[in-house]
């Protein structure tokens, strides 16, 4: 149950009801359900159906298809930060023998590894998993289509081999690793491999005419780790809330933030359509809105979740038909509408407990070159710099224990940047990665790299 200040407003709410209306009406989807997170909570669920009297509701099961593969990235990452693995060990390392073993574990997270799309036939959606009973017959005789780690190219089978290594290394099959790691942590007790009711029937709309055929809805195999999870709006709710915050239980907040981040270079047409891809999360840039989730599809189910993680909204998308409605771009459409109508309201100022006197000497103006940037000290410890003419590379940066600081973001995420003293213990400059700051452009006495004319600055005569 919300409190009166998280209810959204009657004119937001509408809107949102409207623009599934609308997905569900045009898109012809026999169902439709969304829900939106905001603070942490859902404030809002809805859903249309074409079945009079019935109303599909936030306990009701759709197929949510590669939503799936957000799930099993879960479960990698916290191999990782158990120290079971490396993200950048080859596949083979923990998982021999498949024909893809010099793959690294990130390259597959991220879909970058080079191996093809799909399985080989026949289409792997639409037929039993016993076809496919080990990895040789996922993969097929010619895995990849690219070299390893040098495209974006989406692959299904790649996850499949994530599933197999979750199951190496965790001694139980993947769907049990899931529920006792992530799904009963996190209560999400209404997502599972199998339907459970009350679920969706999914349906397969003609392209040209208002009638319906019912799709198969088949158990994945070896693929299952690729698309296999049935759920709800109810639980993928909580499961944005996870990917927005973390939950030491099942991963930190500083895990999932390395889920959010790109790791993977986008094709032309994504760069130019604002998509990437981080490890095990789609992100999407759209009005001026970075949003990270998953789309998902299978034979008689599209689904969508979108979190955006600044204004602390998210919306989640269920819809059972094969071709409809793009659920990614109505969990979009709602995360927009949330927070243009009611922007998030930002906590209250408050000072620092207490500084370190040599940090605070080190903020204000500093020059590199003739560009200045400012030096600011924010209340969780880490320092921005910021051109302050709105033209150069800015970045934060997380204190270390010996007195430096480490890039976070931009062109010096991961460069060090550090305190230069004098031997009185005064400040010198700031070297970051090479790059000398002063206080003053080209200061005299400073060693700026080439040194400094020694007729200073001057006009012309």
């Amino acid at each position: 149950m919300t409190t009166p200040q998280e209810d959204l407003l009657p004119a937001t709410r509408r809107a949102l009801l409207h623009r599934i209306a609308v997905a569900q009406a045009e898109g012809r989807a026999p169902s439709l359900v969304a829900a939106v997170v905001r603070g942490g909570e859902t404030v809002w669920n809805g859903a249309r159906t074409s079945v009079d009297g019935h109303g599909p509701d936030e306990n009701v099961q759709y197929r949510i298809g590669s939503i799936t593969k957000t799930f099993t990235a879960v479960l990698v990452l916290r191999l990782r930060d158990e120290g079971v693995l490396d993200l950048g060990d080859p596949l083979e390392k923990h998982l021999p023998g498949t024909g893809a073993g010099e793959v690294t574990i990130a390259e597959l997270l991220a879909h970058t590894g080079g191996l093809a799309a799909e399985s080989p036939a026949p289409w792997w959606e639409r037929t039993p998993g016993s076809l496919r009973p080990e990895l040789a017959d996922v993969l097929g005789e010619q895995p990849f289509r690219h070299p390893a780690g040098r495209r974006h190219h989406y692959s299904n089978p790649g996850y499949a081999l994530l599933g197999a290594l979750v199951e190496e290394l965790r001694g139980a099959p993947w769907e049990e690793v899931l529920r006792r790691e992530v799904l009963e942590p996190l209560g999400l007790h209404r997502t599972s491999g199998r339907p459970q009711a009350p679920h969706a029937g999914g349906w397969a709309v003609h392209p040209w005419a208002d009638v319906m055929m019912p799709e198969p809805a088949q158990d994945l195999g070896r693929m299952a780790s690729a698309g296999q999870l049935w759920s709800t709006t109810g639980d993928l709710a909580r499961f944005a809330v996870f990917l927005a915050r973390g939950d030491d239980r099942v991963l930190s907040a500083a895990s999932v933030r390395e889920m959010r981040t790109p790791s993977a270079p986008p094709e032309t047409a994504e760069l130019a359509a604002g998509s990437g891809y981080g490890l095990g999360l789609q992100i999407v840039h759209r009005d001026r809105r970075t949003l990270v989730g998953h789309s998902g599809s299978l034979p008689g189910f599209i689904a969508g979740l979108m979190i955006d993680a600044e204004e602390d909204v998210a919306a989640v998308v269920l819809s059972n038909c094969t071709s409809g409605p793009s659920a990614l771009t109505v969990a979009v459409d709602l995360v927009r509408i949330v927070a243009q109508a009611e922007p998030r309201i930002p906590e209250p100022w408050r000072p620092i407990s207490e500084v370190d006197s040599a940090v605070l000497e080190l903020v204000g103006q500093w020059c590199w070159g003739t560009y200045a940037f400012g030096l600011r000290l924010s209340a969780d410890g880490e320092v921005g710099l910021e051109p302050l003419s709105g033209v150069g590379r800015g970045a934060r940066f997380r204190a270390n224990t010996d007195g430096t600081w480490t890039g976070l973001d931009g062109y010096y995420a991961g460069e060090l940047l550090r305190a230069v003293r004098r031997p009185d213990g005064s400040v010198s400059h700031l070297d970051l990665g090479s790059f000398v700051f002063t206080r003053q452009p080209y200061e005299e006495g400073a060693p700026v790299p080439g040194g400094v004319d020694p007729e200073g600055w001057r006009g012309i005569k």
